[in-house]
């Protein structure tokens, strides 16, 4: 079935002098998050190249917020409340996205985030995110089979912003992605010979205890990253 569910990432570049002030707020905003009307999912987090997804992608000048809300009301009402506030007065760049999810498979946390959407036609931009939750056991395997995909991904067509994210350094990590359409991300899922070989290495490895596949149309955008308007 369709979904009235809202997504909307928030992505925060902090000074050096204010990377303490980020994590304060990371291990603080989240019960004030709990408490946010028509809120059913969120997750402060991290960020990175994802280039290796160790630690040494770790960008501690940047985080982020991912959350999903019961509709575009609830979503509004929390972009002029505390948390966004807080964040806001220690960055000095911000980005922020507004997303309705297309497609949807796999948990986060037990949970599914965004629901179980009916898949729709969407020709605008489209958002990917990607989480994953690594069996121990099976991580180095896995980090040495991801440089060739991620440079691939880095070099794609119609590619226009890639972030690693994640809850931890290690072990629980994906990535955010914007493409130009639905067919440009489609060509990178299926047709690059470098992400294919790892989908079926996934299959038949597991290296994965947990998985979540998303597709999300971009209804609209703002700020910048690096300087930059990421969707210009």
């Amino acid at each position: 079935m369709t979904t009235r569910r809202l997504a909307t990432l928030h992505v925060w570049g902090v000074p050096g002098r204010a990377v303490p002030a980020a994590l304060v707020r990371m291990a603080t905003d989240r019960r004030p998050l709990r408490r946010s009307p028509g809120l059913r999912f969120a997750k402060l987090l991290g960020t990175g190249s994802g280039l290796s997804f160790t630690v040494r992608d770790a960008d501690p000048r940047r985080w982020a917020l991912l959350a999903v809300w019961d509709d575009e009301h609830a979503a509004a009402a929390f972009e002029t409340g505390d948390v966004v506030a807080r964040w806001r007065r220690i960055a000095d760049e911000q980005w922020s996205a507004r997303m309705r999810p297309l497609a949807a498979r796999g948990r986060w946390s037990r949970e599914e985030p965004f629901g179980r959407p009916w898949p729709q036609r969407w020709d605008g931009p489209v958002a990917a995110v990607t989480r994953a939750r690594l069996t121990p056991r099976k991580a180095v395997r896995f980090w040495r089979a991801v440089p060739p995909v991620s440079a691939d991904l880095h070099e794609s067509p119609g590619l226009r912003l890639a972030l690693g994210i994640g809850e931890a350094p290690l072990g629980l990590q994906g990535t955010f992605s914007v493409w130009d359409s639905a067919s440009a991300l489609n060509s990178f899922a299926y047709d690059r010979a470098a992400h294919a070989a790892v989908v079926t290495r996934t299959a038949q490895e597991g290296w994965y205890a947990e998985e979540l596949f998303a597709r999300l149309a971009l209804l609209s955008s703002e700020g910048t990253l690096d300087g930059r308007d990421p969707l210009a």
